[in-house]
């Protein structure tokens, strides 16, 4: 069979150019796109040039269009913002306007543009491409260019990349700058939450988001807002009562605080705005709650991009430079689009057209349409927030009779709590007895277990670490007295949220069915390390909140090393024999080299990056980053003469005279901390759909008074699975499983590390085999709802 791998090395931009812009509203991330696409274009042989102001600089020519090089990039990464500007521009919208801009283009070659923005700046480029022709004979006709130049640049080709913290763009999971402005809501509602505490006080924050309600709804799923007012979705006639009812009703269950989360753009069902200042009235007149209102403005859009956005951004100006290498006269536009874990291009118009759909089905008043239509991570957000939020009265409750116990194993991680919250709470919505067990296994058989109900779990989604406690301990040793624990509290299933102790434990409570009936009932794992080494999940809980305590912790150390200058840093990471995180952080940090386990090297390698770093060095950028994890995991794999102090010694030694060097070790660092909004979601959504999985086998296996499971598929991991969550069977996950080194044998973040070493200025090769295939947009039915 023909190998059908397509590898870069095949692909060359010579002679081509490639205009980059960014236009319209600013976001986090901007500059990370602007940067992977300038590195990627000198990388592939093409001339790459910024385009300053946006469509502005094009119309104004001029040194509004200049020449990029590998340096002038360097140091973007971590800055918020559009470093090349971004500007508002009346005159691209005139036909003169748009011949200006054409003739720029022709007088320095570029057919190739990289439009970095929101959807009118997308719809702009696409008309722009349109009349391109028709603009370029009229050139010929005034004599501004020649026959020739005409036809040599007769074809204008166009690549999106969507920058808008709105998250408002169909067609795309997540726009660029939408994490970061989530991070700063949710930094602010978390400092916020402490001083409503002290003072029982009710908030009203209102967050951007005009016609979009996504960092509304987002944030208020992660920060367990009691009410949150979106454009997709107004509230029905009489909310306010219902609203006022459900804050008084928090206050009687002893909650000292009240977030209400609004959205610029809110209204309700005929159309009036629901402003933040009318909500604080209405509290106070109905309550007499002593009510605050802050409005977070443009501060979303401003601070350090987070480590998803400079991930999401590189992948993304990576992907848009392979499209426009591959782009044919009848290519369409497209844009660069995230989906569920993969990068896909999508047909530029498919999106514009279905993201005006949108308006149209809300200013139609059909808000379940509209809500549909943004797709569905927005629709599962909404129906989990849905879930989690609006608390029945036990009359209401369905009474299951069953009891489900909830833990958490292994080492800690950021999110575990949210995770938690939402296991304990859709139980509850679904009638059942939920049971906390503490410390894990090692709690399960000593004991350690109590119902837990709803209130318990109040304001634990912001919180880090495990409120439960957790232990490494596995059951294998302890089975006996567990089957007696389970006998004891009738536990009808269980819900283990964890690290690969996790994954092992539950094999080892599956393999004990046949000795102990009472470990026959529904089992489901949730992966969560800081490692993200879980076999059946490319994510796990708590990676994404340890990135980015690297990402901001190499920020410092760029800016303490460029006070000094030629200085190299070898940061250490944890991650055990899994290398995700040297290898995404470094992505992140914009480290020239990460070592890792799965990647073997040797002193040809060392020798080469110390070279690397040497020649980079009389350059302007004059410092140097190294990301590696415990490399006395890794001398093992390579060379047991290689340790730490070895590389170290080397740096330093070969780098004498030329830069020096300096180590640090990040430590459990990367496990503390608040969760970031990311893993409060990631932790929230995938509990909630590991408990509704629970509810519907117990239905299935509920025979005769009792509950008994033991086939296969009743003791199951959820995972994320390139596009969507996915139970799978523990058992069938062992041939994908390296026990000795705790890792999957697949990896998708491997494919990832060509993309670090091309961003460095390295020769590599790298697989394209994925890209260019052009997607078009589905409608997703109602059932259509596994993504995240």
């Amino acid at each position: 069979m023909p190998d059908t791998k397509k590898f870069i090395e095949n692909l060359s931009g010579a002679g081509k150019c490639i205009g980059v812009l960014t236009s319209g509203g600013d976001a986090q991330g901007m500059n990370a796109a602007v940067r992977a696409v300038v590195r990627m274009g000198i990388y592939v042989g093409a001339k790459v040039y910024f385009i300053h102001e946006g469509y502005q600089g094009m119309v104004d020519g001029g040194d509004n269009i200049k020449e990029a090089s590998w340096e002038s990039v360097s140091s973007m990464l971590q800055v918020g913002g559009t470093v090349i500007g971004s500007a508002r521009c009346k005159d691209f919208r005139t036909h003169e306007g748009r011949l200006r801009a054409a003739l720029n283009l022709v007088q320095r070659g570029i057919t190739n543009l990289c439009v970095i923005g929101g959807d009118g700046s997308l719809t702009g480029a696409n008309l722009f491409r349109e009349e391109w022709s028709g603009l370029l004979d009229e050139l010929v006709q005034s004599g501004e260019i020649s026959e020739e130049a005409s036809q040599i640049y007769s074809a204008l080709h166009i690549v999106g990349m969507v920058g808008s913290i709105d998250n408002d763009f169909c067609g795309t999971d997540m726009t660029i700058g939408t994490d970061s402005a989530l991070h700063r809501i949710i930094e602010v509602v978390d400092a916020i939450m402490t001083t409503a505490q002290s003072h029982q006080r009710t908030f009203v924050l209102e967050v951007m988001g005009r016609h979009c309600g996504y960092l509304a709804l987002v944030s208020a799923l992660a920060c367990g807002a009691d009410w949150v007012l979106i454009p997709e979705m107004p509230p029905k006639d009489g909310w306010e009562e219902q609203m006022c009812y459900k804050l008084s009703e928090s206050r009687m269950r002893g909650s000292r605080l009240n977030i209400i989360i609004v959205a610029e753009g809110a209204t309700d069902r005929h159309g009036n705005p629901i402003s933040s200042n009318a909500v604080k009235e209405l509290v106070v007149r109905c309550l007499g709650f002593d009510t605050r209102v802050t409005v977070l403005g443009h501060v979303q859009r401003g601070g350090t991009p987070s480590a998803f956005d400079r991930i999401l951004a590189s992948r993304m100006g990576v992907e848009a430079v392979l499209a426009l290498l591959e782009a044919s006269p009848g290519t369409p536009a497209c844009v660069v689009s995230l989906c569920g874990n993969q990068a896909v291009r999508v047909p530029l118009m498919e999106c514009v057209q279905m993201t005006q759909e949108v308006q149209k089905a809300m200013d139609e008043k059909r808000f379940e349409e509209a809500v549909r239509l943004r797709g569905r991570s927005f629709e599962n957000n909404l129906n989990t927030y849905k879930l989690l939020s609006h608390r029945k009265i036990d009359s209401e409750l369905p009474h299951s009779s069953f009891n489900v116990a909830v833990l958490n194993v292994g080492a800690p991680a950021a999110g575990m709590n949210a995770a938690v919250r939402s296991a304990v709470r859709v139980g509850i919505t679904e009638g059942h007895t939920m049971f906390a067990v503490s410390d894990g296994f090692e709690g399960f058989y000593k004991g350690q277990i109590k119902e837990i109900k709803w209130g318990d779990v109040g304001g634990w989604t912001g919180q880090g670490g495990s409120l439960l406690g957790t232990k490494r301990t596995l059951p294998a040793k302890h089975i006996d007295k567990i089957a007696e624990q389970m006998r004891i509290h009738n536990i009808n299933a269980l819900l283990v949220i964890g690290g690969f102790e996790a994954y092992l434990g539950l094999m080892e409570l599956q393999a004990a069915r046949s000795k102990h009936a009472e470990l026959c009932v529904p089992m489901v794992m949730v992966p969560a390390t800081v490692s993200n080494n879980i076999p059946g999940s490319d994510l796990s809980i708590g990676a994404d909140t340890a990135l980015n305590a690297i990402t901001d912790t190499c920020d410092r150390i760029k800016q303490s090393a460029s006070g000094t200058k030629r200085r190299v840093f070898i940061i250490e990471t944890m991650g055990g024999y899994c290398g995700y995180l040297a290898t995404v952080g470094g992505l992140a940090a914009g480290a020239d080299a990460a070592y890792i386990y799965e990647e073997p090297f040797d002193i040809r390698e060392l020798q080469s990056n110390v070279e690397h770093l040497t020649e980079k060095m009389k350059t302007s950028i004059q410092r140097g980053l190294v990301l590696r994890y415990d490399l006395d995991i890794l001398h093992r794999n390579c060379s047991e003469n290689y340790t730490t102090d070895f590389i170290y010694q080397l740096y330093n030694e070969e780098g004498k005279g030329v830069f020096d060097c300096r180590k640090n070790v990040l430590g459990h660092m990367q496990q503390g901390g608040a969760p970031s909004p990311f893993d409060r979601n990631f932790g929230t959504k995938i509990a909630a759909k590991a408990m509704q999985w629970i509810s519907k086998k117990l239905k299935e296996f509920y025979r005769e008074g009792r509950v008994f499971a033991n086939t296969e598929d009743s003791a199951c991991l959820l995972g994320m699975r390139r596009r969507a969550l996915v139970f799978q069977p523990v058992v069938q996950l062992k041939d994908e499983t390296d026990f000795v080194h705790r890792i999957p044998k697949e990896q998708w973040w491997l494919r990832l590390r060509p993309l670090m070493k091309i961003l460095a200025k390295y020769k590599t090769s790298y697989d394209v085999s994925d890209s260019g295939q052009l997607e078009h947009i589905v409608r997703l039915r109602a059932k259509d709802v596994s993504a995240i």
